[in-house]
């Protein structure tokens, strides 16, 4: 669990934010433009990298492609946040020996005694509107997706800083109302309404939020984007995986040990995971129930995050309470 998170400075409009895609080729060309214009709508000034449309098989272009736009977009000074066209998958290849220390070395091309202090040693500088002290290489800021971008959040946490779970282009404009706002909300420094499920009952506990799509993580256990789970709420969701396979992989988490470890389990829509037809099955909620109701700690289902609208923003690394009577998910600001 990390000591200690950094969440970036807030947004303001007039912001430059970058748009890259790091995962799944684009195709949801509408909805990709309207979600666009959701974020330009706020004030904001959105920039679209010019290979946002580029494909490789099922990927929005070469590993390298898609390496080099994420670490441009990190590295730019003007930019304040970064948003991912959409899922899929592919963002786990472009983080193989990937550092977001390293690659932020010279982001912003500063004079030598600015950027290392009078004395020439590198010491540490506060970076402007942001009250942490933090090296010059890792000056925060947004990282905002779900699904296959859990990756890229994971990665980003290990390094210390908080990203979003939340909506990407092609899915945001499909978003409520409440839902859209939740996530402005967050990422211009107000604070979150806490989120209603259905508690399993197992206390009420407080731990570090780690938001995730289920296999996607299940794909992280064992490398090293894995975070340490001690003390940590699980905020899990799926999509398209039938029950089986979902099975399947609450039963790796068991068998590696890791559900022993986390503080809380907090649960949003499996949308789309029913079995074949004339197949005997669980359904899913069936399986939820068997993999994750006897592990003694508080667990909340049906909250309102994942494939399906409403999408509610979540904050990755920060502190949170998991009410398992109440059903109550609340995020600390």
């Amino acid at each position: 669990m990390q000591s200690k998170i950094i969440i970036p400075p807030p947004l303001k409009p007039g912001d430059l934010l970058r748009v890259i895609a790091p995962s799944g080729a684009l195709r949801e060309f509408g909805a990709f433009g309207r979600g666009v214009e959701i974020w330009r709508s706020r004030g904001y000034r959105v920039e679209i990298i010019p290979e946002i449309d580029d494909q490789w098989g099922y990927l929005a272009g070469k590993d390298e492609y898609r390496r080099h736009s994420l670490a441009a977009a990190w590295k730019d000074p003007e930019c304040r946040g970064i948003l991912c066209a959409r899922g899929g998958f592919g963002s786990t290849r472009i983080l193989e020996n990937w550092d977001w220390e390293e690659i932020g070395e010279g982001e912003r091309e500063r004079d030598v005694e600015t950027r290392h202090g009078a004395s020439g040693r590198g010491e540490k500088i506060p970076i402007p509107h942001s009250p942490f002290p933090i090296p010059y290489s890792l000056f925060p800021k947004w990282l905002i997706g779900f699904s296959d971008i859990t990756a890229l959040l994971w990665s980003l946490y290990q390094a210390g800083i908080s990203g979003v779970h939340a909506p990407v282009l092609t899915t945001i404009a499909d978003e409520p109302d409440w839902a859209i706002q939740r996530l402005f909300d967050w990422v211009e420094g107000r604070a979150l309404a806490p989120l209603k499920g259905c508690g399993w009952g197992g206390g009420v506990v407080t731990g570090i939020l780690l938001p995730a799509n289920l296999t996607v993580a299940t794909h992280l256990l064992g490398t090293p984007i894995q975070p340490n789970m001690n003390g940590v709420i699980l905020a899990l969701e799926d999509v398209t995986e039938a029950p089986y396979r979902i099975d399947r992989m609450l039963t790796q988490w068991r068998m590696s040990g890791l559900f022993s470890k986390v503080r809380g389990i907090a649960l949003g829509s499996f949308s789309k995971c029913e079995a074949p037809p004339n197949v005997p099955s669980f359904n899913v909620e069936e399986v939820l129930r068997d993999r994750l109701g006897d592990l003694g700690i508080p667990v909340v289902s049906g909250l309102p995050f994942g494939h399906e609208a409403p999408n509610a923003a979540l904050p990755v690394g920060v502190k949170a309470t998991l009410d398992g009577e109440q059903g109550i998910l609340d995020v600390t600001k």
